[in-house]
């Protein structure tokens, strides 16, 4: 049976640098798709996609992320890490506050994970650019709903600790292994 393995955590904690170490000790990864999203709703002229519209952003990227997970499916690999999962759209609008009518409940049953992995906030590698507006304050808050919410859906996030992108990535794989 293949593993699919989430790597989570709020905004700038090392998640894609993370995957970008994996893909390159050639592990099978799906990488983070919010800014892809993000960048093609501002080529349309919406600026912070999320910000503005949070129900429409939180649609396409959901859509996105199943499509992604049906793919790894598809793929003949033993082990897929995501960037990332459904259920950091639901910890997203609970952030927010954002009231929803997507049902993660029925979603999720046909999107289960393995094992899930979650890089804490982290005040020495935290940065903002064009698509990652929070502060470092919302991004430890985003950090304890991103908790929270994998805990509501039966997932016990393994916390990855502070070191080199190398050291970061083989404590993921002692853990799967």
């Amino acid at each position: 049976m293949q593993q699919k393995i989430v790597i989570t955590g709020g905004p700038s904690t090392g998640k894609s640098t993370l995957i970008d170490s994996l893909l390159k000790a050639g592990h099978s990864c799906q990488k983070e798709i919010s800014r892809e999203v993000t960048l093609a709703a501002r080529a349309k002229g919406i600026e912070q996609y999320f910000l503005e519209d949070p129900l429409a952003f939180s649609k396409e990227l959901l859509k996105r992320r199943i499509e992604q997970y049906q793919k790894a499916t598809l793929m003949n690999k033993p082990i897929v890490f995501f960037d990332r999962s459904i259920l950091d759209i639901l910890a997203y609008l609970k952030f927010s506050n954002t009231i929803h009518n997507f049902n993660f409940e029925e979603i999720t049953k046909h999107c289960k994970f393995q094992q899930v992995f979650i890089t804490p906030p982290w005040r020495a590698i935290y940065t903002t650019d064009n698509e990652r507006h929070e502060t470092y304050d919302e991004a430890q808050k985003i950090h304890e709903q991103l908790v929270i919410t994998y805990q509501q859906f039966g997932y016990s996030p393994i916390e990855i600790p502070f070191g080199t992108p190398e050291e970061r990535m083989n404590f993921i794989l002692q853990h799967v292994a």
